[in-house]
This record gives C-alpha cells, structure tokens and sequence, in this order.
C-alpha cells in the first residue's frame, strides 16, 4: 500500500501559515507586505537511486525513488518557507511558486518563494 505523503505534499491544513498559490485569499483582506520568502533545499542525486532510474527510464514508467526524493525536497523547501513567514510575523504567503534547477551535476535546488504577508478576515 503506497503512503499518501510519500508521492504528495502541502501545507498542512491545520497550519498557522495559509500558503496559497494565488494572488489573494476570498474572504481574507491583506494587512501588511512583509516581502518576499523562499526555502532553499539542494539534493545530491543517491547513485543506487540514479542507476535504477537509468534502467526504468529504458523501459518507461513512472521513476518511484526520484519520485519520492522530489517529493520530500519540495515539502522540505515548503517547511523552510513558512518558517521565514512566521520569522518575519507572517501568516500567509501568496503567489507560492516552485523552482528546480540542476546543480552542477551534483543535485537539484529545490526553492518554494513567495509574498510573506498579514491576512484577516474580512468582516
């Protein structure tokens, strides 16, 4: 049986940092800019991962460990993100994006960024 979080992620919903995608939040009116936040991860590639990638990569299908390592770097990024958030005072951030980038070779930079900012409710 495959664990959920194994090829998934997010922000969990009990959080005390909204983290959306989108510019705004419907019934939410933003307070205060903190400014931009990322969270930063870079992983070297594992060779016993990397080799059985090549082989499934020849037969075609869905490359499980690479799968699963992403996985747990982007929600790594995420982690790191909100704890910038709540560093600066935050409790949202806005516009989240994802970027990946080959390291030299060497791994994958994983960075989540967004708008750090203060949401209320709209009354």
């Amino acid at each position: 049986m495959t664990n959920l979080e194994d090829y998934g992620g997010g922000a969990p919903a009990d959080s005390d940092v909204l983290v959306v995608t989108t510019n705004d939040v419907p019934g939410f009116r933003v307070d205060r800019v903190i400014g931009e936040v990322f969270g930063l991860t870079v992983r070297s590639r594992h060779l016993g991962t990397q080799i059985g990638a090549s082989f499934k990569s020849m037969l075609g299908g869905e490359l499980k460990g690479l799968t699963k390592t992403l996985v747990e770097s982007r929600n790594q990024a995420m982690e790191r993100l909100v704890e910038q958030v709540r560093a600066r005072g935050g409790n949202a951030v806005l516009a989240m994006r994802f970027d990946v980038t080959e390291a030299a070779d060497l791994g994958t930079e994983i960075c989540a960024y967004g708008t750090a900012v203060v949401i209320s409710p709209v009354s």
